[in-house]
């Protein structure tokens, strides 16, 4: 985690965080994106006799402030959703989502329903089919 109270970078505090909720980390690998504001609540843990590194952050809790602002993007950029991976095309709205070992889960219709698409594939509620796939 970064903790960043100023817009000043060399304000910004790294933490090394754990939790024990799988829930928890579930949302931070596949909902949460690099710049959302998050509230994170938890406990300090200070390192004990033979643990490397400073203190870390127990976290128990976890909610979204606000999403990251949206990217202007110049070229294609290929990004990550936890185990997923999403191509983001500046040329258009939609978003080929797949996952890591490269299996189709479908086309979102905008980036902002990238993760919505990624909780229907994962509930099995919804699937769309592969555009570049002959039927």
């Amino acid at each position: 985690m970064v903790s960043s109270p100023t817009d000043d970078v060399t304000d910004e505090t790294v933490w090394a965080c754990r939790t024990t909720d799988p829930h928890l980390a579930h949302e931070l690998l596949t909902l949460m994106r690099p710049g959302d504001l998050l509230r994170i609540g938890g406990h300090l843990a200070l390192p004990g006799p033979g643990d490397e590194g400073g203190p870390r952050l127990d976290v128990d809790a976890l909610s979204l402030l606000a999403p990251a602002p949206a990217m202007d993007l110049a070229e294609t950029v290929l990004d990550r959703y936890g185990p997923y991976l999403v191509v983001l095309n500046p040329e258009t709205d939609t978003v080929p989502v797949f996952t890591e070992t490269g299996a189709w889960v479908g086309l979102a219709e905008h980036p902002d329903t990238i993760t919505d698409l990624i909780h229907a594939h994962e509930t099995g509620t919804r699937s769309t089919p592969n555009p570049d796939q002959k039927g």
